[in-house]
């Protein structure tokens, strides 16, 4: 019952892709991450090695992953409470990202804790398109969006508390894909959503944004419901996405939308 680490990708999803492919929900982020570094090389995220960490337990079954990539936080995906138990063990650490009771069971061994985000995973159920829609048009965006795109992947970045050093790389990537959806009104980009590449099955809404000045008209809702539409279109069996549960209006218009809850991760810091 040991957890194993590499900085190698493959060798990572070697070893746990089965177990991260049979829980696609609850390993959407470690599935996203990994992806990428296998993708775009070990330094995708940052200067910094990634590690990357799997946990198996009596029968040599995989039962618990963790990856952290420079500078953020350790990520903690789906884990049997042995494993979660034995990582405080095994990685040392001053923040995680994991389920609430992972990250309680975590935090139990830190002098002092605080929380610096919670977030709530949602899952597509039946969609239920906004009624009445607001006025205008999803479209898909291009290649000449891409001023706009960086400035409100910019300003999300800021909203949201993130770094916002891969707004570029994230629209080009999204735009090459066909990921990122726009919803004009009169022929003005008034809100966009993007979709992460498919992966086991599932994929993830991202990057909702409405400028403050078009807020309060439902386009939000209208770009979501479109690119959640169009990913059940394109097969995906999950279309799910992150809520911070801060934000009562965000949750409120994915909940109208169909959405419906799966599990609470939370954002914890060691105090000393």
């Amino acid at each position: 019952m040991t957890w194993t680490f590499t900085d190698d990708a493959e060798v990572f999803l070697e070893a746990a892709g089965a177990w991260l492919a049979a829980r696609p929900a609850e390993n959407t982020l470690i599935l996203t991450v990994t992806a990428t570094l296998r993708a775009d090389g070990p330094h995708a995220y940052g200067d910094g090695a990634p590690l990357l960490g799997w946990w198996r337990g009596p029968d040599d079954e995989v039962a618990g992953t963790v990856v952290q990539t420079p500078p953020y936080r350790p990520l903690l995906g789906a884990a049997v409470p042995d494993a979660v138990a034995a990582l405080a063990v095994a990685l040392p650490m001053t923040s995680v990202n994991a389920d609430r009771a992972s990250a309680a069971t975590l935090a139990a061994r830190w002098p002092g804790h605080r929380v610096d985000q919670e977030q709530r995973l949602y899952r597509l159920a039946e969609l239920i398109p906004p009624s009445p829609a607001p006025p205008g048009r999803p479209r898909r965006a291009t290649a000449a969006d891409r001023d706009l795109l960086v400035a409100w992947h910019r300003a999300f970045a800021a909203q949201v508390g993130q770094p916002d050093d891969r707004a570029e790389w994230m629209v080009d990537e999204r735009t090459a894909s066909g990921g990122l959806t726009l919803w004009e009104d009169g022929g003005t980009p008034v809100s966009m959503a993007a979709v992460t590449p498919q992966i086991a099955g599932a994929v993830r809404v991202v990057a909702v944004y409405t400028p403050r000045e078009h807020r309060g008209r439902g386009y939000a809702g209208a770009v979501t419901a479109e690119v959640s539409r169009a990913a059940r279109e394109a097969g995906a069996d999950e279309v799910l996405l992150f809520t911070d549960l801060a934000n009562p209006t965000s949750n409120g218009v994915y909940l109208r939308i169909g959405y419906r809850p799966v599990l609470d991760r939370v954002l914890i810091s060691r105090e000393e």
